[in-house]
């Protein structure tokens, strides 16, 4: 029987570049198991930053540092403005010619994070191509990055969450007059503190705590320069919990996970920074607690029509009982040590099988 050959896409052009290219060599190492190097060959597409796609040694020297390659010196040099543009146009050029070795890839694994990788873009490329491949489509990827759309989605399928208010960055960079009313807005109907987020970045990029007016005019400002929409919300005495969502229209969901820290709240330091945060798997939670965390998370999953792949948070109001939902993943993290494969290993499946499964989900979705 022929191998399947996996095209592992990772890299990308936003700042989880260097987090794709964890999560791929891990999953490169997952599929040299035994039970995996029988049924696929491993094809390491690389985007850099600039967008362009390279595969073989490039790829290969990638996966094996775990960096992405050194920029030439002569590169950060200044260049007369004809050459520039001639470059610039290059550049334009090889964004839009492939690897022909693409064309032999029989099924895609995106690992990449953040916008241009888990919003939908890549996402509507591959299915022009008409190559199945593993995670949700267009629409599921979209709603799971933009957190505005993906909260009113998550509202009309009835579930509950916290209080929040959409921005647009016009009314931020506005004038003297409309911007303090904004602030007076959020104050009224939020209070504090409260969390500002640019609606479509992950790995808590940009995100803000803020507990006094100043802060939150500064914090506005900062999104502001990230995104054009822009989500506040209101602030709750929670723990963080997450659930992991696999298949396609039957899916799984694992057990429940806990995010614990120290610092005020879990920002990109105490996210990326060894010691910073901990996991608890399974979470320490009430049976019946643990049973509504995994029933809505299959709700979630279905509302925004994810497929293969998803990891879902919550906030669970211990004082209250109630269960808030935060957000969904389409792509989480997938490094040995992510939330998402160690919730899957604690449910009973290894990191080995869990790449074979997605490859799978994402075969059976392409037929259905």
């Amino acid at each position: 029987m022929s191998k399947l050959r996996v095209g592992l896409l990772f890299g990308g052009c936003s700042g989880e570049h260097e987090v794709s290219i964890s999560s791929a060599k891990a999953i490169a190492h997952a599929f040299t198991a035994t039970a995996n190097a029988s049924k696929y060959q491993i094809m390491p597409v690389y985007i850099q930053k600039d967008g362009c796609w390279q595969v073989g040694e490039v790829a290969q020297q990638v996966l094996a540092t775990g960096m992405p390659p050194q920029i030439a010196a002569e590169s950060l040099t200044a260049v007369p403005p004809t050459a520039a543009r001639e470059a610039a146009n290059s550049q334009r050029i090889q964004r839009w010619q492939l690897p022909v070795q693409v064309a032999e890839v029989d099924v895609w694994f995106p690992i990449l994070h953040g916008p241009n990788g888990e919003d939908g873009t890549v996402q509507g490329l591959l299915k022009m191509m008409q190559i199945p491949f593993v995670g949700s489509g267009v629409l599921g990827s979209a709603l799971g990055m933009d957190k505005i759309a993906m909260k009113m989605t998550f509202a009309q399928a009835g579930l509950p969450q916290v209080k929040y208010v959409a921005v647009n960055r016009s009314q931020v960079w506005s004038d003297a007059c409309r911007f303090p009313t904004l602030c007076d807005r959020l104050e009224a109907e939020l209070a504090y503190p409260c969390f500002v987020k640019p609606a479509n970045l992950g790995s808590s990029v940009g995100i803000a705590k803020v507990q006094t007016r100043s802060q939150l005019e500064a914090a506005l400002d900062n999104a502001a320069s990230y995104d054009r929409r822009i989500i506040v919300e209101a602030g709750v005495k929670a723990r963080e919990v997450e659930c992991a969502v696999l298949g396609n229209d039957y899916p799984l969901a694992s057990i429940v996970g806990e995010i614990t820290y120290t610092s005020d709240f879990y920002d990109y330091e105490t996210k990326y920074t060894e010691g910073k945060a901990g996991l608890q798997i399974p979470a320490p939670l009430p049976p019946q607690i643990t049973a509504q965390i995994q029933e809505m998370a299959l709700r979630a999953f279905e509302a925004v029509d994810a497929a293969g792949i998803a990891r879902v948070d919550f906030f669970y109001v211990e004082a209250t009982g109630e269960v808030l939902i935060n957000e969904i993943n389409t792509m989480p993290g997938f490094t040995a040590t992510s939330m998402y494969p160690m919730l899957w290993k604690a449910s009973g499946i290894e990191f080995s099988e869990l790449v074979d499964r997605l490859v799978q989900h994402a075969l059976e979705r392409f037929k259905g």
